[in-house]
This record gives structure tokens, C-alpha cells and sequence, in this order.
């Protein structure tokens, strides 16, 4: 064995380091790095670090809501040369989100030029587009100048930042946030300010109210392009409760009648985040590909609102159907995820719920409400002691005066001679002469009272919780009253509604296009579906030594039943069945069949009619036709057998009353179908007796019409209802010799109802 590996002795300055441990020291710094400075917004202002950023810039910028505007370009070179070393690409795309009154409830940016469009159209460079803030954007950075929020070195120490924004707006939930971090993603949907603002208050006069007492204020999100939400009113108090969930958003549309019986729907308002352009081009393909039966055309006619036409197949057509069945396909429904996932108090990444939220964004503006009163306290004594400081050298001007003149060091003797302090005796050295008037001492002494009475309310303010709440409530009713429901931007714009019921739509058929077609299946298993009724089959192939087992006429939407011979009934949709320029496909490719088990036989199923199911013993029962249908590939265990007895009959009921079995041993009986139960699944009941032999057919008519069958020659031979005396019995008799010319059963239909 040679030696074990020893690094050298010369390092060079290189140090080993153990990579597993590296990199789990990196990642987990890329990772927090991600979750607190990119993807996640802080609970108090509902701001990631890029758009407080933004708006930080702006305001350096003097883009107020009132002021010209600059140039996006000159706000992100500011931005990324200052606060955030990323691609301008990613702060202008920031930026421009927060303009778009479609992706924005309550933009944050006022732009001029083109920000983009509901289509999905790319905004112009920022070369060419101009920006400056709303009204919204003032309030969140209200007191930035009044020590309201910490700041914090920039990337490079060279400016400051602000840790969060004062937020006089309830942001978070207002507008919304969606971010994907590392190993967690948020998702809020936006909501409507007047309902957040009546919640809120709520909430200041009730700390303990839970997320599902405040969803009797905010009934559910408030999305910038409108939209119906059909959830129902506890799943969405459950959402708001746990801080997940998910909002059903449907499009909103309308009948537009177009006269003589001709209509068309018209959709108005589409899904939050939804592209209109993508919404068209998927629907366009839909209606190709021949998905969208219903659907003959879409027209997008939309000039400043949305108007999308859609134009029925016929004017037959149910349009709660149609748009049933277009919500199902398309865009015009889509779930708008929640998970509250948060920043709380600007450190602690975790899911809240409504309540919690609130609460967040309140105890923010209590702390922003003190800092700002604790600062302008400062402000008010500071002045108050200058205006002291004046206040008395006004009882003696020309002492003051003949010190100033006099004295090499005037302040020292001013200090020493009226006993003030140095910011006093600045204040009166920094006194104009023509200030030194009467008139100047009375406006001094009503603002030294105007000052001293405030600092009393702000001592008053800092001293009592009731009246820092009284505060933010008086301003949180005023954000209520500026966007509240009749202004145009406060008004909801998202309804809630119930869907309308749909339970007794068959959906699989309604978006199915009918059409006639003629299911082939072979002996050996292989089905496919001709177009139309095709009466002649001579000229249909089957691939090697196949050859004909089943084929009868229907319809696209119908649905096609399979019998195996170990009892299990399989569902298919006669729309997905392969065409007939080919073999077709293998039924067992298409279900879970066992192996061994063999096909019986394959009807349309009729919905509402009732069938007799026999085995190959002698059993059977009748069962509904619906029951049989299967929702999966595994199909649906129908018939119990005793080995070696298999399924072999699947007869229809229709207005019979009696039942003619018949044995291979060609023996037959007539029993009443009254004795046969009726039964969902089981093993059934006796219908004949064989010493040996086993059920060959089986036929149900009316006694009074007698027994008919087709013979060889292509004649309908009947037997009287009076002649079938001496085999009408009960079930389970071993039954008498067939009449003459009885036919055995044609192996091309056997069990096919």
C-alpha cells in the first residue's frame, strides 16, 4: 500500500477546506440572501427591496405626484447606481409593474409613454418612457423626513437606505406580491383598500378578532381586471384563516342578442394575470383542433376595455353550457393561489393570516405614529428653548446690544450675563437687527404658546395608547375616504358569486362535436370507429386471421361499454376511439384488463334503460345501465362468478315482460321477468337449469305479443302467446324442447344488447 495522501508542506497560501461544509455555508447565504433582499415582501410596507428602492429614488428625485416627469432611464440608473447592483433590465421591469393599472390595483407609478398592455405587449425602453409617483406611492413614504423609519448603509456605504417605508397604505394586501425564494414562494392576491380599511379598524377596537371575523369586511380579493370569484364563503374564510389557499376567478360575460334569434357572447373582464392575446391564440387553437364543439369563432374587438366575441356553433346552443364548457378548457377560468408568506417584522419568512397581517401593518403605523411625534417633540424643544432665549433679551435690547459691540467674546458674555445656553445665545447673535421690533416680540410669544400647547398634546399622544390609536384610526379613515367604494379607483371590482348549477350538464358530450360513426370491434379485440353509419362492412379489413366480433352505429359523444368474460365492465369515450383507416387499437391498451379474461362483448351505452347480465350458468340479474358507466381504466367489478362459469349476455329489458332462456342442450323456458331482481352488482339469480350445457340465449318480449325470431331464410317466425303454455314455468326449471327452428345465437352478436 503506498502512502496516504498528505498535502504539502508549501501552502502557498491555499487552504483545504471541506466542500460538503463549504457548500452548505454558501448556499444557506444564497439562500436567506434570496428570501430577504429578492423574493419576499416585508409585512409592515408589502414592498420587496427592489420597489422600496424605487420609490426611495423617486422621492430623492422630487417625482411627486404634483411634479413634471423624468425619464424611467434617469430613475434606474439612480436606483442600480445607488441602491441595487442588478440589471437595469430587472429594475425597469420592477417599474414598470408598478405603473400598470392591470397588473397594479393601486399603481404605485404614474407613467407617460407605453408601460404595456393587457395583451402581453412589451412596454417602449426607458429611454423613452417618463415616470413620477401616485398619490398611493406619497402615502407609503409619508414622514421618510421625520425619523419615521431606520436607514441602513447601501451596498457600497457610501449612501442610505430605508429599512422599510412608513406605509400609511395597507400595501401588502392591497396590491399584492408574488415571489418564488429558495425552498418558499409567496402568492397575494390584491384586495380592495375601503374593506382592508373598515378591517383594520375593526381590528384597533377588537386586538383579539380572528381572520374569519374580519372576512365579514373583506370579502374576498379585488382584482385590477375585474373577474368573477366563485369559491364559497368558507373556503375563502378557511384561505384568509390559514394564510393558503386559492381563489377560483372566472371572466365575466354577457348574452348580446343580435336579433331574429342570432346572439353572441361578449366577455368583458378576464382572469388577473391572464395575457389576452395568449387567451385568444389558446382558444383559436382550441376551436382548430375541433375541442370547442360548441364554439364557431372568436373575435378579440377590444379597443380601451376588453371585449371579446364569442360567436355559438348554432343559435340552439345553452350559453351558460357553452361557457361551461369553455371555463373548463381555457384561460377564462383560472386559480389564483394564496400563501401569505411573509417578512415579519422585516427578519422571520412565515405564513400569516388576514388577521396577522393587518395586525402587522398596524403595529407598524403605531411605531411610525411615535417616531414621528418623539421627533417633532424634539423639534418643538429645541425651538422653544430658542424662543426663551429671545424671549428674554427682549426685556433688555440695549444691554444686548452693547455686548454685541463691546465684547471680544460676545456669546460667552451673553451666556453669562442672561444665563443661556449656547443654542440660545447662537440663535440671538444670528438675529437680524430690523427683527428687533415690538411687532417681533409678540409673534415670538404666540408661537412660544402655539409650540408650548402642542408639546403638551404630543406629550399627551406618547404618554396614552388610546389616543396613539384614536390617531391612527383618524388616518386610516382618511385613506378610507380617499379611496373609498364610490371613488373610481376604490370602487370593487371584483364581484363574489355562486357558479350556476351544472349538475345535470353531461360535459364529456356537450364538448364533444356529434358526429355519426360505426364502432368495429374484432375477435380478437381491436376496435376502431368508422365515420357515419356504414351498413355494408364487406369491405372492412382486420389485420392478419381477425375477423368481425362486434359493430353497431352512434354518436361521438357517446360512451362505449365493454363486457369482460371475468365480469368487469369497462368505459370508453366513443370520441377518442382510433379511425378506421387502420386496424384500430387493442381494447387492453386502452383499459386494465386481466389477463386471461376475454371481451364478451361492446354496446353504446343508452342512459336510463335497464339491462339483464347473464353467465354462462344460468345466472343473471338486472342492473341500470348508468350504473355501469366507469370513471377509470380499471372499469367496474359487475358480475360474481363461480369458476368456470363466465359473463356471456348482456341483454336489454325495454318493455318486456317475459324472458325465453335457451340452453346449448336447446332446451327452453319462459318465466316472467318479475322473478329476475334487480341488482347492482352480485352473482344474480338462477334463470335456467343444466345437467350439462350452459346459457345460449336469451330473449325478453311481451307475452302478448308471442315469441319472435328471424329464421334462415330471412322470415319472422312468431309463437303465440297461448302456444308458449307448455314452457312458461318459473325461473330456474330445466325448461322443454326449443320450437322448431328456435335459432342458437349468431356468435357475430352474442350479448350484445
Amino acid at each position: 500500500m503506498g502512502k496516504p495522501f498528505e498535502p504539502p508542506s508549501d501552502r502557498d497560501g491555499i487552504e483545504n477546506v471541506d466542500l460538503k461544509a463549504a457548500l452548505e455555508e454558501r448556499y444557506l447565504a444564497y439562500a436567506l440572501s434570496t428570501i430577504m433582499h429578492r423574493a419576499l415582501p416585508d409585512a409592515r410596507d408589502g414592498l420587496k427591496p427592489v420597489h422600496r428602492r424605487i420609490l426611495h429614488a423617486m422621492r430623492l428625485l422630487r417625482l411627486d405626484p404634483g411634479s413634471a416627469y423624468k425619464k424611467c432611464a434617469r430613475v434606474v440608473g439612480d436606483v442600480i447606481g445607488k441602491y441595487h447592483p442588478h440589471g437595469d433590465v430587472a429594475v425597469y421591469d420592477a417599474l414598470v409593474r408598478l405603473a400598470q393599472d392591470f397588473a397594479q390595483r393601486y399603481p404605485l407609478v404614474d407613467g407617460q409613454g407605453n408601460f404595456g398592455n393587457i395583451d402581453g405587449d412589451n412596454p417602449a425602453a426607458q429611454r423613452y418612457t417618463e415616470c413620477r409617483m401616485t398619490e398611493v406611492a406619497r402615502l407609503l413614504l409619508e414622514g421618510m423626513d421625520e425619523d419615521a423609519v431606520d436607514f441602513r448603509p447601501n451596498y457600497d456605504g457610501q449612501e442610505e437606505e430605508p429599512v422599510v417605508l412608513p406605509a400609511a397604505f395597507p400595501n401588502l394586501l392591497a396590491n399584492g406580491s408574488q415571489g418564488i425564494a429558495v425552498g418558499m414562494a409567496t402568492s397575494i392576491p390584491p384586495h380592495n383598500v375601503a374593506e382592508l380599511c373598515d378591517a383594520a379598524l375593526y381590528l384597533i377596537g377588537h386586538r383579539d378578532a380572528t381572520s374569519e371575523q374580519l372576512t365579514t369586511f373583506v370579502k374576498g380579493p379585488d382584482f385590477p381586471t375585474g373577474g368573477i370569484v366563485i369559491d364559497s364563503a368558507a373556503s375563502i374564510s378557511e384561505a384568509y384563516r390559514t394564510g393558503r389557499g386559492g381563489f377560483r376567478v372566472r371572466a365575466r360575460w354577457q348574452k348580446e342578442d343580435l336579433g331574429r334569434g342570432t346572439w353572441v357572447v361578449v366577455v368583458t373582464e378576464i382572469p388577473y394575470g391572464v395575457p389576452k392575446a395568449r387567451l385568444i391564440e389558446k382558444m383559436a387553437e382550441l376551436l382548430h383542433e375541433k375541442k370547442l364543439p360548441l364554439l364557431a369563432d372568436v373575435r378579440d374587438e377590444s379597443a380601451e376595455d376588453v371585449r371579446v366575441v364569442l360567436e355559438p356553433r348554432s343559435r340552439t346552443v345553452d350559453p351558460v353550457v357553452l361557457m361551461e364548457s369553455l371555463f373548463r378548457l381555457t384561460e377564462l377560468e383560472s386559480r389564483i393561489s394564496l400563501n401569505m408568506n411573509v417578512l415579519v417584522g422585516g427578519t422571520v419568512p412565515r405564513v400569516i393570516g388576514l388577521a396577522e397581517a393587518l395586525r402587522e401593518w398596524l403595529d407598524h403605523r403605531r411605531v411610525v405614529l411615535q417616531r414621528r411625534s418623539r421627533h417633532r417633540l424634539a423639534q418643538i424643544e429645541r425651538r422653544l428653548e430658542i424662543l426663551g432665549g429671545l424671549l428674554i433679551v427682549y426685556l433688555d435690547l440695549d444691554r444686548v446690544i452693547q455686548i454685541i459691540r463691546e465684547e471680544d467674546e460676545p456669546k460667552a458674555e451673553l451666556m453669562r450675563v442672561f444665563e443661556l445656553t449656547e443654542l440660545q445665545a447662537n440663535a440671538i447673535l444670528d438675529t437680524r437687527l430690523r427683527s428687533l421690533r415690538k411687532l417681533e416680540e409678540m409673534e415670538l410669544k404666540r408661537e412660544f404658546d402655539t409650540l408650548t400647547a402642542e408639546k403638551a398634546d404630543l406629550d399627551g399622544l406618547l404618554g396614552s395608547d388610546d389616543l396613539q390609536w384614536k390617531a391612527i384610526t383618524k388616518q386610516i379613515r382618511g385613506v378610507r375616504k380617499t379611496y373609498g367604494p364610490e371613488t373610481p379607483l376604490g370602487r370593487r371590482r371584483t364581484t363574489l358569486e355562486n357558479p350556476p348549477d351544472t349538475s345535470g350538464i353531461d360535459f364529456s358530450e356537450a364538448m364533444v362535436e356529434r358526429e355519426p360513426i360505426t364502432v368495429i370491434v374484432s375477435q380478437k379485440g381491436w376496435i376502431r370507429a368508422l365515420k357515419g353509419h356504414v351498413a355494408d362492412l364487406s369491405a372492412v379489413q382486420f389485420k392478419g386471421d381477425d375477423t368481425l366480433k362486434v359493430s353497431f352505429p352512434t354518436e361521438t359523444t357517446a360512451k362505449i361499454l365493454v363486457l369482460a368474460s371475468n365480469g368487469k365492465v369497462f368505459t370508453l369515450e366513443a370520441a377518442k376511439l382510433p379511425g378506421g383507416r387502420g386496424f384500430g387499437d387493442p381494447v387492453r391498451l386502452m383499459v386494465d384488463m386481466d389477463e386471461g379474461s376475454e371481451i364478451v362483448t361492446v354496446w353504446a351505452h343508452k342512459p336510463g334503460v335497464k339491462l339483464l347480465l347473464c353467465t354462462t350458468d344460468g345466472r343473471g340479474f338486472v342492473t341500470p345501465a348508468d350504473g355501469l358507466v366507469a370513471n377509470t381504466r380499471k372499469g367496474k367489478q359487475v358480475i360474481g362468478l363461480d369458476e368456470p362459469a363466465t359473463a356471456s349476455l348482456v341483454v336489454e329489458v325495454g318493455e318486456g315482460d317475459h324472458v325465453a332462456a335457451c340452453g346449448t342442450n336447446r332446451l327452453m323456458t319462459v318465466f316472467p321477468l318479475a322473478e329476475i331482481p334487480e341488482m347492482v352488482r352480485g352473482k344474480g339469480v338462477r334463470l335456467q337449469k343444466y345437467r350439462d350445457g350452459a346459457l345460449d340465449s336469451v330473449v325478453i318480449f311481451r307475452l302478448a305479443d308471442g315469441l319472435t325470431w328471424p329464421d334462415s331464410a330471412g322470415r319472422t317466425r312468431t309463437v303465440a302467446g297461448e302456444e308458449l303454455a307448455k314452457w312458461i314455468g318459473h325461473r330456474g326449471g330445466a325448461g322443454t324442447m326449443a320450437p322448431r327452428g328456435y335459432p342458437k345465437v349468431d356468435p357475430s352478436k352474442a350479448g350484445r344488447p
